[in-house]
């Protein structure tokens, strides 16, 4: 795969599973009763917070790997299942399991470190957020690709910052229909990207295992 394909496959792999706009409903749940100024703070501090996160595992989640053991296809095959379940969710249009939980959304607003927990993680970097960068760096040992995954990150967590920062406006724009119109489409490709992720995964892993015996 060239690097613009990559690019592309990596940004939209990312996108997906962050779904900046899914998260605009919680975020605007868990700031409701906070000045502009907060809010503009807060979007601030999450995005960067969660950004650093999905780069630190990019650049060390093989080592990490290789330290366990664990390759880059099983890691692959599980993610696929994770991404599966998260995709499951975003069809139906409800908060998935696997980032936050209704109840957490609940006790987080009566705290002052909602930007850590639940927007920051696990709501924009959860566990199919961390796999789905791990893999993709882990994909090609080709340096321009990996650099290609950071730019995707980069790219991905500037939109989701803009996202945030104009949450109410952008809330006003599509409206609560549209927000759920558009979880489903971004869940749509999520669950096709989770059925690349098994499929890839598993022929390389039958494909090791022939070469073996």
């Amino acid at each position: 795969m060239d690097v613009v394909s990559f690019f592309i496959y990596s940004f939209v792999s990312i996108f997906v599973i962050v779904s900046p706009i899914g998260a605009v409903v919680t975020f605007i749940s868990l700031t409701s009763s906070m000045t502009q100024e907060e809010k503009n703070s807060i979007a601030t501090r999450a995005t960067l917070l969660a950004c650093a996160i999905c780069i630190f595992f990019a650049v060390t989640g093989h080592g990490i790997l290789n330290v366990f053991g664990i390759s880059v296809d099983s890691l692959r095959v599980a993610g696929g299942i994770l991404l599966f379940k998260v995709a499951f969710d975003m069809l139906l249009s409800r908060v998935s399991g696997e980032s936050v939980t209704e109840e957490e959304i609940h006790e987080s607003l009566s705290r002052d470190d909602v930007w850590i927990f639940p927007i920051a993680l696990p709501l924009m970097t959860g566990p199919a957020t961390i796999t789905t960068v791990v893999v993709l760096s882990g994909t090609s040992p080709l340096i321009s690709h990996k650099l290609v995954v950071l730019l995707a990150i980069l790219l991905t967590f500037g939109i989701c910052f803009v996202t945030l920062y104009y949450s109410r406006r952008l809330y006003k724009l599509i409206g609560y229909t549209g927000a759920h119109v558009i979880t489903r489409l971004l869940g749509l490709f999520l669950a096709a990207l989770a059925v690349d992720f098994v499929t890839h995964g598993v022929w390389n892993i039958y494909s090791n295992l022939a070469g073996v015996t």
